[in-house]
């Protein structure tokens, strides 16, 4: 229990989708979908009601709470317009729902835990799921004849599991791509990357006085390493090897960016909203980010971009990108609450339900029949689809101890941008960190 403690705490700090998929600083659109097939500067989004329909529930029905922390709009109506409905379609109601910031809910959980008062359905950031789950808090879902596991990504079916139990399932999930500025790139005779040597060259043809090639997020809070992963993994490493070759080759290739004076000094303090704010504004002509952004750029007349998978380090590697979102579990609290609680999570992942949340709130449904649907009907998000077809769960590896892991990554990562240590050097010291670090 003490060490999911800990690791709790740390997610809530360093490793939160909540900051991978920002419902303040990522509001999708909520204007009604377009009548023709969309582009990247036509958003398909649908409004709140595209949540399921149901009638009232009868008198005496189930009470249910849940705890998120979707505390900002639009996020925070979708998903309670989904909870809503899908309560009242499993014959319970949502007595109450708890939506507090990001970097509460972690505490919050663990409150809860030790006073036992855990609502009826929690959400939990993906890395935390296994942290939870250890506690011995939480309902595995097929206990509760929930089916977690048909047409679902692997990668999102890893990111639910503990110990060959299933905990967790998600109606949407993230990763992030690669945006790039169509107007530079084509002044720049630039073609979109697809590989390091390709990305490394249009980022130097991109620099200018007006704007850097590219922007990334290498902080110290959680998104750094989770901008890191993709170069990571892509090229063969892992977490319990971050000294190896690999890691090294990974590492000097995003610092080199910052060296060579294609990719700003000030990456090391960037959060994604930042940016998307320097790619937004014509100060990057290239940027990694998430989903989210989508909506908001495409409020803003003035640019026009495409998104591509973050390119890999040679033609025919494989891109492993990480997971994010947010998963939906079942707190231990009584027999019908539990019953009930099942028959929600169930409705919010059907089909038709999990397309309508996702066209509300512009991510990647997990169910691969959908989201080749909905891949169809809205091109944006594709690239986001392939890469979730492939992405890793950062909990995959390691366990619970990925929080331990991202902070000494970000650490080797900020050193060897800044200077303070060769990439070898400083991921010799994460490699360390991570071997010393107690088995949560």
């Amino acid at each position: 229990m003490a060490g999911a403690v800990s690791i709790v705490v740390a997610l809530a700090g360093c490793s939160s989708s909540h900051k991978n998929a920002s419902p303040s600083s990522a509001a999708p659109s909520t204007s009604s979908p377009a009548a023709s097939t969309p582009t990247a500067s036509t958003p398909v989004t649908a409004p709140s009601s595209a949540a399921p329909t149901s009638a009232a529930p009868a008198a005496g029905a189930v009470s249910l709470t849940s705890l998120d922390y979707y505390s900002s709009d639009p996020y925070k109506s979708f998903v309670s317009a989904h909870l809503d409905s899908c309560a009242a379609a499993a014959g319970a109601t949502m007595a109450s729902q708890d939506h507090v910031p990001g970097g509460q809910l972690g505490p919050k959980i663990l409150q809860d835990i030790s006073a036992h008062t855990l609502p009826s359905l929690l959400m939990i950031d993906n890395p935390g799921v296994q942290a939870i789950a250890a506690t011995g808090a939480l309902v595995p879902l097929t206990d509760l004849g929930v089916d977690p596991t048909t047409g679902i990504f692997p990668g999102i079916l890893a990111a639910g599991t503990y110990k060959g139990k299933v905990y967790g399932m998600a109606p949407s999930v993230n990763s992030i791509a690669l945006f790039y500025n169509k107007d530079l790139l084509s002044a720049a005779g630039v073609a979109v990357p697809k590989t390091w040597a390709d990305l490394t060259a249009a980022a130097k043809a991109l620099t200018t006085s007006a704007h850097y090639g590219l922007a990334f997020s290498a902080d110290n809070d959680g998104e750094g390493a989770w901008h890191f992963l993709p170069f990571l993994w892509s090229n063969g490493g892992d977490f319990e090897h971050l000294g190896d070759p690999a890691a090294v080759q990974a590492l000097t290739f995003e610092s080199d960016f910052v060296k060579s004076g294609a990719a700003s000094k000030s990456v090391v303090s960037w959060t994604q909203g930042d940016v998307n704010d320097q790619f937004a504004a014509g100060k990057a002509a290239m940027e990694i980010n998430g989903p989210w952004n989508i909506a908001p750029l495409d409020k803003l007349p003035n640019i026009h971009y495409g998104i591509a998978p973050i390119p890999v380090p040679a033609a025919g590697k494989t891109l492993v990108a990480p997971l994010g979102g947010e998963m939906w579990t079942i707190p231990q609290t009584t027999p019908a609450q539990e019953a009930a609680a099942a028959k929600v999570v169930t409705c919010m992942n059907d089909p038709a339900n999990q397309l309508a949340y996702n066209t509300d709130v512009v991510q990647v449904p997990t169910r691969t029949d959908v989201a080749a649907q909905y891949g169809q009907s809205y091109p944006p998000i594709q690239s986001f689809i392939s890469e979730v077809s492939t992405a890793r769960s950062r909990t995959e590896e390691v366990g619970p101890l990925f929080p331990t892991v991202a902070t000494a990554l970000e650490t080797a990562i900020q050193a060897a941008i800044t200077g303070a240590a060769s990439p070898a050097s400083a991921l010799k010291t994460a490699a360390a960190t991570v071997a010393a670090a107690p088995a949560p």
